[in-house]
C-alpha cells in the first residue's frame, strides 16, 4: 500500500512535455497556418491560391492538388490523412514529401487546414499524374518513390536527437531542412538527373555565425552577399516567414548536431 501510494504521488510530481510546435506569432488560426503553411512549402507548390500547379516536364504530368476543391471534398481528418500518408482515396500522391509531416504536432496541422479552408472555392481539379518511360524506370528500380513508399521508410525516423534544449530545432529541422538534405542531414545527390547535389548540413551550418545564418534564412544571401541557388529562393520563398527565435532553434540544434556527428 506504502509503494503504491509512493509511486502515485512520483507519477504526479512529473509533468507531461510540452508539444513542441512552430511560434504562435498570431492568435489567428488562419495567420498562424498562413505562416506555418509557407514555412513548409505548401503554398509554394500549390500556389499561393492554393489552386495547383502545373510542374509537368519530360518525366511525366504532374499537377500539384488543388486544395481548395480537396477541403470541399473532404474533411479534416481526411485531409490530415492525406498529408501525413502519401495517399488519396483510391492512390498513391507522388511529389508529396508527406514523410517530413508525419511528425508535425495536430495543433500545426489544425492551422494549416484553417488557412486552407478560408481561401475561396476555385480553379479546376487537375488531371491524374502520368509517367515517362524514364521515371517509370527510376520507380521499376526503387531510385524514385511514391509519398506512401517514402512514409513507410522515414516516416518514424527523425533527425538526431541533441536533447531536450534543441527539441525545437529538431522539430523544425525535420519538417522543413529534411525535404532536400534528408534525416540525416547530410545531403547528397537526389536522384533526378541535373538537380545539384545538397550539402551536408552538419558541415555547412556551423561555418555560419548566428547573423549571417539569420541573413541567409530571411534573405536568401550566404556570407559574403552570395546567392546559393535553389538555398536562396527557398529562403526567400519560405524561411524568411521563420521568427528570428526559430532561426536560431534551427541553427543551434545543428551545430549541436555537428559537434557528435562529425
Amino acid at each position: 500500500m506504502l509503494a503504491s501510494a509512493a509511486c502515485s504521488e512520483a507519477e504526479q510530481e512529473v509533468e507531461p512535455a510540452a508539444p513542441v510546435t512552430f511560434a504562435r506569432v498570431s492568435a489567428n488560426d488562419v495567420a498562424h497556418g498562413e505562416r506555418i503553411a509557407a514555412v513548409l512549402g505548401c503554398s509554394g507548390c500549390h500556389e499561393s491560391n492554393l489552386q495547383g500547379r502545373d510542374w509537368s516536364d519530360e518525366m511525366g504530368v504532374l499537377w500539384t492538388a488543388n486544395l481548395t476543391r480537396s477541403a470541399e471534398k473532404h474533411s479534416d481528418a481526411e485531409m490530415v490523412a492525406m498529408i501525413t500518408t502519401g495517399r488519396k482515396p483510391g492512390r498513391e500522391l507522388h511529389g508529396m514529401p508527406s514523410h517530413i509531416f508525419t511528425k508535425l504536432d495536430p495543433s500545426d496541422l489544425a492551422a494549416i487546414l484553417a488557412f486552407v479552408r478560408s481561401k475561396p472555392v476555385g480553379g479546376d481539379v487537375h488531371p491524374e499524374p502520368t509517367f515517362g518511360p524514364e521515371l517509370r524506370k527510376m520507380m521499376a528500380d526503387g531510385t524514385y518513390k511514391s509519398s506512401a513508399q517514402e512514409v513507410a521508410g522515414q516516416g518514424e525516423a527523425w533527425p538526431a536527437d541533441a536533447g531536450p534544449a534543441h527539441a525545437l530545432g529538431r522539430y523544425i529541422v525535420r519538417a522543413t531542412c529534411a525535404e532536400c538534405h534528408g534525416l540525416d542531414l547530410k545531403g547528397g545527390k537526389p536522384p533526378f538527373p541535373g538537380d545539384k547535389e545538397r550539402p551536408d548540413l552538419t558541415l555547412m551550418v556551423p561555418a555560419y555565425d548566428p547573423a549571417d545564418f539569420l541573413k541567409l534564412l530571411h534573405t536568401g544571401k550566404a556570407a559574403g552577399d552570395r546567392e546559393v541557388s535553389l538555398m536562396s529562393e527557398v529562403s526567400r520563398n519560405r524561411f524568411a516567414h521563420l521568427t528570428d527565435e526559430e532561426v536560431e532553434a534551427v541553427r543551434s540544434y545543428i551545430v549541436a548536431v555537428s559537434e557528435t556527428a562529425n
